[in-house]
């Protein structure tokens, strides 16, 4: 068994409305993290595990567009949200 502590989990929930770049409307660790993730699961929302773009992400204020620089790596998870759904773009 090893003594090293879990780390906290985090999370960060993106609203994207199709016009312009998405927005942060929530994020927190531990519980918080943990109770975002359950509302997003319980509420069919897809969820998409990277450590990298949310330690990024988590430093935008709440209801903040994300930064240009940010645009692929969240048009990626946007993607990734879309095929769970078995949509081909927003528009369709």
């Amino acid at each position: 068994m090893s003594d090293t502590p879990r780390p906290l989990p985090v999370a960060v929930s993106l609203k994207w409305d199709g016009k312009g770049a998405p927005r942060v409307t929530a994020k927190g660790k531990g519980e918080i993290a943990e109770r975002i993730i359950e509302l997003a699961a319980a509420n069919g929302v897809p969820l998409r595990e990277d450590r990298a773009l949310v330690s990024v992400l988590s430093k935008i204020d709440l209801e903040q567009r994300i930064p240009q620089e940010l645009y692929v790596a969240v048009a990626e998870v946007i993607a990734f949200a879309y095929a769970l759904r078995g949509i081909s773009s927003p528009k369709s």
